[in-house]
């Protein structure tokens, strides 16, 4: 009888783990989810600051600055190039409210000494 009480446990052990990973699982998945819902809140108001050219210079950083000090100078230290990333003023200047050109001012044309 005792093959039986161990077959009872390993059933009971199984049925256990399977509940924790499912658990687990479940939770990580919900972190996920969360996580992606809010980089894409984030990368919506990037694209409404972009429409709008009012991109602020943290947007246009890639790494929080410790982090990017760190890289810069672990390049430094061992020869590699160390990018200069422009700020995002002049990545994207601010729009003037100037009307659309027309459309014979907007394409230069250039047109041969005899007139075609």
């Amino acid at each position: 009888m005792t093959g039986q009480s161990g077959a009872e446990d390993a059933a009971t052990d199984l049925a256990r783990t399977t509940e924790h990973a499912v658990t687990y699982a479940r939770r990580v998945a919900s972190t996920a989810r969360a996580r992606n819902e809010r980089h894409r809140a984030e990368n919506a108001e990037l694209i409404k600051q972009f429409g709008r050219r009012q991109l602020s210079d943290s947007a246009t950083e890639r790494a929080p600055g410790v982090v990017r000090d760190a890289a810069e100078g672990f390049r430094s230290a061992n020869g590699f190039p160390v990018p200069q990333l422009p700020s995002a003023a002049e990545l994207f200047p601010p729009r003037r409210n100037q009307p659309p050109k027309a459309p014979w001012e907007a394409i230069p044309v250039t047109l041969s000494p005899d007139g075609r």
